[in-house]
Protein backbone atom coordinates (compact mmCIF):
# COMPACT_ATOMS: atom_id res chain seq x y z
CA UNK A 1 0.00 0.00 0.00
CA UNK A 2 1.38 3.32 -0.34
CA UNK A 3 0.79 6.45 1.80
CA UNK A 4 1.42 10.07 1.50
CA UNK A 5 2.47 11.84 4.65
CA UNK A 6 2.89 15.45 5.04
CA UNK A 7 5.97 17.09 7.31
CA UNK A 8 6.77 20.08 8.83
CA UNK A 9 10.14 21.30 10.19
CA UNK A 10 12.69 23.45 11.57
CA UNK A 11 16.26 22.99 9.21
CA UNK A 12 18.47 24.85 11.78
CA UNK A 13 19.63 21.59 13.26
CA UNK A 14 20.04 19.38 10.11
CA UNK A 15 21.91 18.55 7.22
CA UNK A 16 19.37 19.33 4.86
CA UNK A 17 16.48 17.29 3.51
CA UNK A 18 18.34 14.22 1.66
CA UNK A 19 19.61 11.67 3.91
CA UNK A 20 23.38 11.81 4.09
CA UNK A 21 26.40 9.46 5.87
CA UNK A 22 25.96 11.74 8.96
CA UNK A 23 22.64 10.67 9.71
CA UNK A 24 21.97 14.28 10.29
CA UNK A 25 19.10 14.77 7.84
CA UNK A 26 15.34 15.28 8.43
CA UNK A 27 15.03 12.29 5.85
CA UNK A 28 17.27 10.07 8.20
CA UNK A 29 14.94 11.40 11.39
CA UNK A 30 11.70 10.40 9.58
CA UNK A 31 13.08 7.12 7.90
CA UNK A 32 14.04 6.15 11.31
CA UNK A 33 10.94 7.42 13.04
CA UNK A 34 9.22 5.31 10.57
CA UNK A 35 11.13 2.31 10.35
CA UNK A 36 10.77 1.92 14.30
CA UNK A 37 6.67 2.47 14.08
CA UNK A 38 6.12 0.05 11.18
CA UNK A 39 8.67 -2.50 12.66
CA UNK A 40 10.82 -2.89 9.41
CA UNK A 41 12.46 -0.24 6.85
CA UNK A 42 10.81 2.16 5.55
CA UNK A 43 11.61 3.76 1.79
CA UNK A 44 9.85 7.53 1.31
CA UNK A 45 10.62 9.91 -1.74
CA UNK A 46 10.34 13.29 -1.31
CA UNK A 47 8.07 16.44 -3.23
CA UNK A 48 11.35 18.71 -2.69
CA UNK A 49 14.47 18.61 -1.14
CA UNK A 50 15.86 21.24 0.97
CA UNK A 51 19.23 22.65 2.20
CA UNK A 52 20.35 22.87 5.11
CA UNK A 53 19.19 25.67 7.28
CA UNK A 54 15.65 25.66 5.58
CA UNK A 55 12.53 24.68 6.63
CA UNK A 56 9.68 22.94 5.75
CA UNK A 57 5.71 23.60 6.37
CA UNK A 58 4.40 20.93 3.88
CA UNK A 59 7.08 18.70 2.79
CA UNK A 60 5.61 15.85 0.87
CA UNK A 61 6.47 12.38 1.25
CA UNK A 62 5.38 8.53 0.14
CA UNK A 63 6.50 5.03 0.41
CA UNK A 64 4.94 1.68 0.00
CA UNK A 65 4.63 -0.70 2.66
CA UNK A 66 2.64 -4.20 3.60
CA UNK A 67 2.26 -2.58 7.04
CA UNK A 68 -1.55 -1.92 8.13
CA UNK A 69 -2.26 1.33 10.36
CA UNK A 70 -5.07 3.47 10.13
CA UNK A 71 -3.66 7.28 8.93
CA UNK A 72 -4.31 8.54 12.70
CA UNK A 73 -1.67 5.99 13.47
CA UNK A 74 0.94 7.10 11.17
CA UNK A 75 0.98 10.52 12.27
CA UNK A 76 0.76 9.79 16.11
CA UNK A 77 2.79 6.21 15.78
CA UNK A 78 5.66 8.13 13.83
CA UNK A 79 5.43 11.56 15.58
CA UNK A 80 6.56 9.57 19.02
CA UNK A 81 10.09 8.82 17.52
CA UNK A 82 10.70 12.00 16.29
CA UNK A 83 12.58 15.05 17.78
CA UNK A 84 10.67 18.12 18.63
CA UNK A 85 11.02 19.63 15.64
CA UNK A 86 10.08 17.61 13.09
CA UNK A 87 6.36 16.24 12.91
CA UNK A 88 3.62 14.58 10.59
CA UNK A 89 1.13 17.03 10.11
CA UNK A 90 -1.58 14.46 7.88
CA UNK A 91 -1.08 10.77 6.44
CA UNK A 92 -3.32 9.73 3.69
CA UNK A 93 -3.72 5.93 1.74
CA UNK A 94 -2.80 6.98 -2.38
CA UNK A 95 -3.13 5.22 -5.30
CA UNK A 96 -0.02 3.13 -6.91
CA UNK A 97 0.46 5.85 -9.30
CA UNK A 98 0.81 9.19 -7.01
CA UNK A 99 4.25 9.92 -6.79
CA UNK A 100 5.30 12.59 -4.32
CA UNK A 101 7.41 14.70 -6.82
CA UNK A 102 6.72 13.63 -10.28
CA UNK A 103 2.84 14.41 -9.56
CA UNK A 104 3.38 17.88 -8.45
CA UNK A 105 2.41 20.55 -10.89
CA UNK A 106 4.54 23.23 -8.98
CA UNK A 107 6.12 23.62 -5.90
CA UNK A 108 5.78 26.41 -3.13
CA UNK A 109 8.06 28.42 -1.07
CA UNK A 110 8.33 31.67 1.44
CA UNK A 111 11.03 33.69 2.36
CA UNK A 112 10.67 35.61 5.82
CA UNK A 113 12.69 38.55 5.52
CA UNK A 114 13.41 40.97 8.65
CA UNK A 115 14.05 44.62 7.86
CA UNK A 116 15.49 46.23 11.20
CA UNK A 117 18.42 47.92 12.55
CA UNK A 118 18.97 45.37 15.12
CA UNK A 119 19.78 41.47 14.81
CA UNK A 120 17.36 38.82 14.89
CA UNK A 121 16.94 37.22 18.36
CA UNK A 122 13.89 35.37 18.82
CA UNK A 123 13.77 34.57 14.84
CA UNK A 124 16.90 33.83 14.91
CA UNK A 125 17.58 31.04 12.18
CA UNK A 126 14.25 31.37 11.50
CA UNK A 127 13.82 34.49 8.89
CA UNK A 128 16.81 36.53 6.81
CA UNK A 129 18.00 39.95 7.99
CA UNK A 130 18.58 43.30 6.08
CA UNK A 131 19.04 46.83 8.40
CA UNK A 132 18.54 49.53 5.26
CA UNK A 133 15.40 49.84 4.37
CA UNK A 134 13.48 48.58 1.16
CA UNK A 135 11.59 49.93 -1.36
CA UNK A 136 8.77 48.07 -2.08
CA UNK A 137 7.99 49.73 -5.54
CA UNK A 138 11.38 48.66 -6.42
CA UNK A 139 10.82 44.92 -5.06
CA UNK A 140 7.54 44.77 -6.95
CA UNK A 141 8.88 46.07 -10.27
CA UNK A 142 12.29 44.18 -9.91
CA UNK A 143 9.85 40.92 -9.02
CA UNK A 144 8.20 41.50 -11.94
CA UNK A 145 10.75 40.58 -14.39
CA UNK A 146 11.33 37.46 -12.90
CA UNK A 147 8.14 36.01 -13.84
CA UNK A 148 6.96 33.70 -17.05
CA UNK A 149 9.19 30.90 -18.32
CA UNK A 150 12.97 32.10 -18.26
CA UNK A 151 16.56 30.55 -18.22
CA UNK A 152 17.67 30.99 -14.94
CA UNK A 153 21.04 30.11 -15.14
CA UNK A 154 22.28 33.14 -13.58
CA UNK A 155 20.15 31.87 -10.35
CA UNK A 156 21.22 28.54 -10.19
CA UNK A 157 23.98 26.97 -7.99
CA UNK A 158 27.42 25.58 -9.53
CA UNK A 159 26.25 22.05 -8.31
CA UNK A 160 22.75 22.19 -9.73
CA UNK A 161 22.07 18.99 -11.01
CA UNK A 162 18.33 20.03 -12.92
CA UNK A 163 18.51 19.03 -16.78
CA UNK A 164 17.41 22.67 -17.85
CA UNK A 165 17.57 25.92 -16.26
CA UNK A 166 14.55 26.77 -18.07
CA UNK A 167 11.62 27.35 -15.17
CA UNK A 168 8.07 29.03 -15.17
CA UNK A 169 8.07 31.12 -12.21
CA UNK A 170 4.31 31.95 -11.85
CA UNK A 171 3.49 33.83 -8.83
CA UNK A 172 5.60 36.00 -6.49
CA UNK A 173 3.87 37.90 -3.79
CA UNK A 174 5.28 40.24 -1.42
CA UNK A 175 3.37 41.88 1.63
CA UNK A 176 4.68 43.65 4.72
CA UNK A 177 3.77 42.84 8.51
CA UNK A 178 5.61 45.52 10.66
CA UNK A 179 8.97 45.12 9.76
CA UNK A 180 8.07 41.72 8.02
CA UNK A 181 8.63 40.98 4.78
CA UNK A 182 7.38 37.90 3.20
CA UNK A 183 8.16 36.72 -0.34
CA UNK A 184 5.99 33.96 -1.74
CA UNK A 185 7.12 32.04 -4.90
CA UNK A 186 5.57 29.63 -6.90
CA UNK A 187 6.81 27.91 -9.95
CA UNK A 188 6.44 24.36 -11.67
CA UNK A 189 10.00 23.68 -10.27
CA UNK A 190 13.18 25.55 -8.69
CA UNK A 191 17.13 25.10 -9.30
CA UNK A 192 19.07 24.47 -6.49
CA UNK A 193 19.71 27.40 -4.44
CA UNK A 194 17.71 29.62 -7.16
CA UNK A 195 15.47 31.35 -4.28
CA UNK A 196 18.14 32.16 -2.19
CA UNK A 197 19.81 33.99 -5.33
CA UNK A 198 16.81 35.58 -6.67
CA UNK A 199 16.56 37.24 -2.91
CA UNK A 200 20.12 38.82 -2.79
CA UNK A 201 19.22 40.34 -6.01
CA UNK A 202 15.92 41.64 -4.90
CA UNK A 203 16.91 42.96 -2.08
CA UNK A 204 20.08 44.85 -4.01
CA UNK A 205 17.19 46.28 -5.89
CA UNK A 206 15.32 46.99 -2.39
CA UNK A 207 18.15 48.61 -1.12
CA UNK A 208 19.10 50.92 -3.92
CA UNK A 209 22.11 49.27 -4.93
CA UNK A 210 20.41 48.15 -8.35
CA UNK A 211 17.21 49.30 -10.83
CA UNK A 212 14.89 47.12 -11.15
CA UNK A 213 15.65 46.87 -14.70
CA UNK A 214 18.90 45.00 -13.59
CA UNK A 215 17.44 41.51 -13.41
CA UNK A 216 16.38 41.76 -17.19
CA UNK A 217 20.51 42.12 -17.45
CA UNK A 218 20.93 39.20 -14.50
CA UNK A 219 18.59 37.15 -16.77
CA UNK A 220 20.13 37.46 -20.24
CA UNK A 221 23.68 37.05 -18.80
CA UNK A 222 23.49 33.74 -18.25
CA UNK A 223 25.79 33.69 -15.76
CA UNK A 224 26.34 33.38 -11.76
CA UNK A 225 28.33 36.01 -11.85
CA UNK A 226 26.09 38.57 -13.12
CA UNK A 227 23.76 38.14 -10.13
CA UNK A 228 23.81 39.07 -6.26
CA UNK A 229 25.60 36.44 -3.56
CA UNK A 230 23.46 34.06 -2.13
CA UNK A 231 20.93 34.99 0.54
CA UNK A 232 21.04 33.17 3.74
CA UNK A 233 18.83 29.72 3.97
CA UNK A 234 17.79 31.37 7.45
CA UNK A 235 14.03 32.62 6.51
CA UNK A 236 13.19 30.42 3.28
CA UNK A 237 10.51 28.26 4.48
CA UNK A 238 9.39 24.72 1.54
CA UNK A 239 5.69 25.59 1.55
CA UNK A 240 5.23 22.41 -0.02
CA UNK A 241 3.89 20.88 -3.56
CA UNK A 242 0.87 21.92 -5.43
CA UNK A 243 -1.34 18.63 -6.19
CA UNK A 244 -4.52 18.24 -8.54
CA UNK A 245 -7.36 17.33 -6.60
CA UNK A 246 -8.86 14.39 -7.36
CA UNK A 247 -5.27 13.11 -5.11
CA UNK A 248 -7.33 14.25 -2.01
CA UNK A 249 -4.25 15.59 -0.34
CA UNK A 250 -4.15 18.58 1.98
CA UNK A 251 -3.13 22.34 0.67
CA UNK A 252 -1.73 23.23 3.67
CA UNK A 253 -0.78 22.92 7.37
CA UNK A 254 -1.10 24.73 10.40
CA UNK A 255 2.29 25.57 10.45
CA UNK A 256 1.25 28.02 7.87
CA UNK A 257 -0.99 30.00 10.19
CA UNK A 258 1.80 30.20 12.73
CA UNK A 259 4.40 31.88 9.85
CA UNK A 260 4.28 35.74 9.35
Amino acid sequence: MRWALGISYLGQAYDGWQSQPSGRTVQDHLEGALARFADQPVSTVCAGRTDAGVHGLMQVVHFDTGVVREPFSWVRGTNTFLPPDIAVQWAHPVPAEFHSRASALARRYAYVLLESAVRPSIESGRAGWVFRPLDEGALRDAASRLLGEHDFTSFRASGCQARSPVKTLGRINIERKGPYWRFEFEANAFLHHMIRNIMGCLVAVGQGHQAPAWIDEVLAARSRDAAAPTFSPDGLYFLGPVYESHWGLPASTPPYHWLP
